[in-house]
């Protein structure tokens, strides 16, 4: 029974790490503090450019 259940727990194990794999989260992908205020200056160019034109 116990090579039974070894044998079990080990394919179980690999199962759900395979589908953990198939399935992508919904949540952003994370953005750092620093990238985040370099994205709004660049932003803020850009609409400063727009505005000028």
């Amino acid at each position: 029974m116990n090579r039974k259940k070894k044998i079990n727990d080990a394919f179980q194990s690999k199962l759900k790490k395979a589908k953990q794999k198939l399935h992508k989260s919904n949540k952003p992908k994370y953005v750092s503090k620093a990238d985040r205020a370099l994205l709004e200056q660049q932003e803020q160019s850009s609409q400063a450019e727009t505005q000028e034109s």
